[in-house]
């Protein structure tokens, strides 16, 4: 196998919403997650917790998630009234995803119905769940961030694509039943891990990003 630069596994890591159903081998799962622990923490915390789940175990959490009810998130994924550019950035996101795949603005009965995919990770094999400590703050969440975009890379590097999902921490107490999550340990966000399906329309689509002249200053250069 072809090894990839960092460069080109950060222009090819996108969000994947269609994989193949291909078993990824355990070893190759471990790896990433084992090579992913060289990620930055503040103070070497490490603040980071996974579950990795497949096979029988992920297939019957798919069938459960077809009849349970929305939760009360224990963290708002985006600030309430969300103001601009976020608000149109999110917004641009959402209409451009939908159009790939031709959905329109005033369909939502086909907006739920895939908003609802992702309960079935998108149809990959292997789903993950990221945690920490409920008494760690907002620094060791950004550490969980480092730990899940290196895990993301690393995956490019290996031939797999991947896309993160804060749509879990609409399912808390779901999740936490499932993987028997201590009380004191908090759901941060899952991810689908798999093989993507080249010829998915969804997955030919990219998120537009602004011109660095946008959001950085460069002085003494």
């Amino acid at each position: 196998m072809d090894l990839v630069t960092v460069s080109e596994a950060v222009a090819a890591r996108h969000s994947v919403r269609a994989f193949r159903p291909d078993p990824v081998p355990g070893e190759v799962v471990r790896e990433i997650l084992d090579h992913a622990k060289a990620a930055p923490s503040g103070g070497n915390l490490q603040p980071w917790c996974v579950y990795a789940v497949a096979g029988e175990p992920l297939a019957d959490f798919k069938e459960s998630m077809k009849h349970a009810p929305m939760e009360e998130p224990e963290y708002d994924v985006y600030p309430p009234n969300l103001w601009d550019p976020f608000r149109t950035r999110r917004y641009q996101c959402g209409e451009d995803l939908y159009a790939a795949i031709g959905i329109g603005r005033d369909d939502r009965p086909g907006r739920l119905t895939q908003l609802a995919k992702n309960a079935d990770f998108f149809g990959a094999p292997v789903a993950l769940f990221f945690c920490l400590e409920r008494k760690l703050g907002p620094p060791q969440w950004a550490d969980v961030g480092m730990y899940m975009q290196t895990v993301m890379l690393l995956a490019v590097e290996r031939g797999l694509a991947t896309c993160a999902q804060e749509f879990w921490a609409r399912y808390p107490r779901t999740v936490g039943r499932f993987l028997d999550l201590p009380d004191d340990y908090q759901l941060f966000s899952g991810m689908a891990l798999g093989y993507a399906r080249a010829d998915a329309p969804i997955n030919l689509w990219r998120t537009r990003r602004d011109p660095l002249e946008v959001w950085c200053e460069m002085r003494g250069f």
